[in-house]
């Protein structure tokens, strides 16, 4: 069952269970995939890979609305959007701790025979590729940077 299959099914026991912000987040997902399926130059088919980028990005724009709110001292506003990014992240891939991120960056840095700051960008588009959705894109920049310069 792919990802699109396994949220339409969830959308309707979330319904059975009158799971509200649940099912408005689910919808969401739902409809952000179909967007997705019918874009422009699409196939009409989505992969788990291009799935889980989306989700990715749902979950990233929710924990950043949700800073907002928080500056803002709206609680109940960022209370939702957390509930929804934590929705969103049961269906990411398990997020690499910090060891294990250097660990595979060590790997990837090894392959691609970077060893200046300056090689950053093929280390990069390795790495995004390598560890999509399972780690924030600022995080793999920051370690990368960090790891180059040592």
């Amino acid at each position: 069952m792919d990802l699109f299959e396994k949220i339409s099914a969830d959308i309707k026991t979330a319904m059975l269970a009158r799971e509200k912000v649940r099912l408005e987040t689910l919808r969401g997902i739902k409809k952000e995939f179909l967007e997705a399926k019918t874009a422009k130059g699409g196939d009409g088919s989505l992969s788990d890979e291009a799935a889980t980028k989306i989700l990715a990005k749902m979950a990233k724009q929710r924990r950043e609305t949700s800073q907002i709110y928080e500056e803002q001292n709206r609680p109940e506003l960022r209370d939702n959007e957390l509930a929804e990014a934590a929705v969103i992240e049961e269906y990411l891939p398990k997020q690499l701790s910090d060891e294990e991120l250097t660990a595979e960056l060590k790997k990837i840095i090894a392959e691609t025979g970077a060893t200046s700051p300056k090689e950053m960008g093929k280390v990069m588009g390795v790495a995004s590729k390598t560890l999509a959705g399972r780690a924030d894109g600022k995080v793999i920049s920051a370690k990368v940077r960090e790891l180059l310069n040592n």
